[in-house]
């Protein structure tokens, strides 16, 4: 079965565009950006979102946290630590 709609969200304009595109990237990212087109085929529906990110901390931290350590792939069954302590720093502290 698997995924058939699918919504990426970024906070990189540039890339979220050349995703959206259908035209021919000459960038030095261009391959990736074919590969992503190609990709998008076998989706039902695929959105690509611009979020700036000063709304997408979580997301930043999981990602640098990810390249820090050279991995692939994350977010797999868990909400990372680094999120979860970030989470908790923000949440309003109540005193009883």
């Amino acid at each position: 079965m698997g995924l058939k709609d699918l919504q990426i969200i970024g906070d990189s304009k540039t890339i979220i565009k050349k995703c959206q595109s259908s035209e021919q990237d000459r960038s030095t990212i261009g391959a990736i950006i074919k590969d992503i087109q190609e990709i998008k085929t076998i989706f039902n529906s695929i959105d690509f979102c611009y979020i700036p990110r000063t709304e997408n901390i979580y997301a930043h931290l999981v990602a640098t946290e990810a390249l820090k350590k050279g991995e692939g792939h994350y977010l797999v069954g868990a909400v990372p630590n680094i999120v979860r302590r970030a989470v908790e720093r923000e949440r309003p502290r109540y005193q009883n």
